[in-house]
């Protein structure tokens, strides 16, 4: 069993910064594929990005590369979203999520933290 507990979502001008945090219970937390989505308002669920197990690895969306820098930290169950040069398009709702093998359909989730970014 995995609980995913997201932070660090707010509210920042175009052009800002937010990290996201995404706090794992459990103790197998390193054998994780770990990602984050993201929903807006009117829009389908996508997955912005994705790391490996190791941390090796890791996955973004064309609309956030070179923007967006996914990390883990297995040692804290710990996922970070470094996400820069933020703006309004990225305002949605973002979610934790994790599974042993992929991220296609997700086993666990959290409880999602909303991103606002104004012009």
């Amino acid at each position: 069993q995995v609980q995913l507990v997201e932070s660090g979502g707010g509210l920042v001008q175009a052009g800002g910064s937010l990290r996201l945090t995404c706090a794992a219970s459990g103790r197998t937390f390193g054998y994780y594929v770990m990602g984050w989505f993201r929903q807006a308002p009117g829009k389908e669920r996508e997955l912005v990005a994705a790391i490996g197990w190791s941390g090796e690895n890791t996955y973004y969306a064309e609309s956030v590369k070179g923007r967006f820098t996914m990390s883990r930290d297995n040692r804290k169950n710990t996922v970070y979203l470094q996400m820069n040069l933020l703006t309004p398009e990225d305002t949605a709702v973002y979610y934790c999520a994790a599974d042993r093998t992929t991220l296609k359909t997700p086993y666990y989730w959290g409880q999602g933290t909303q991103v606002t970014v104004s012009s």
